[in-house]
């Protein structure tokens, strides 16, 4: 009974067993609750965090389950790295694509030091290189939105 919860939580509801793509599923499906609740100082940093503790536990709990290292149907690290990609940045449609795009560049290329925390074991090594690259992605948006301010670019919304 505890396995099939964590199984649940760490493919964010089956979702990881859908066939294709299921990093990117796993992406997009962070922004239902974000549609939700970014515009909430309290409830989006609240919601990071706990699903971020619940990637931390049950992706390594589903790990040992599967047998194998970082098996494709968790995607709560995904789901956790998108939300921060989209923290604290202006919810229109613009920066949304925008930061799912940068999401998945930088969880997909791995740059360093992303790439070397996979290594790391258990959910630590499942969780920790998306959530790098959510905080990337993240940085990347500010720095567009910080220059769209002091520049008046025309950011689509």
């Amino acid at each position: 009974m505890k396995d099939r919860l964590y199984k649940m939580i760490a493919s964010v509801f089956y979702i990881g067993y859908l066939p294709i793509a299921p990093g990117t599923l796993g992406s997009l499906a962070a922004l239902i609750p974000y549609y939700f609740i970014c515009r909430s100082a309290i409830l989006m940093p609240a919601v990071i965090l706990i699903v971020t503790i619940l990637g931390f536990i049950t992706a390594g709990r589903v790990e040992k389950i599967f047998e194998e290292k970082d098996p494709e149907e968790i995607i709560i690290d995904e789901f956790s790295g998108m939300l921060i990609s989209l923290y604290r940045i202006p919810p229109t449609m613009g920066y949304v694509v925008a930061g799912f795009l940068l999401f998945r560049f930088f969880d997909i290329v791995k740059p360093k030091p992303i790439r070397d925390l996979e290594k790391l074991k258990g959910g630590m090594g499942i969780m920790s290189d998306d959530l790098i690259a959510g905080v990337y992605a993240n940085v990347v948006l500010h720095v567009v939105y910080i220059a769209n301010l002091l520049f008046r670019l025309q950011i689509p919304g």
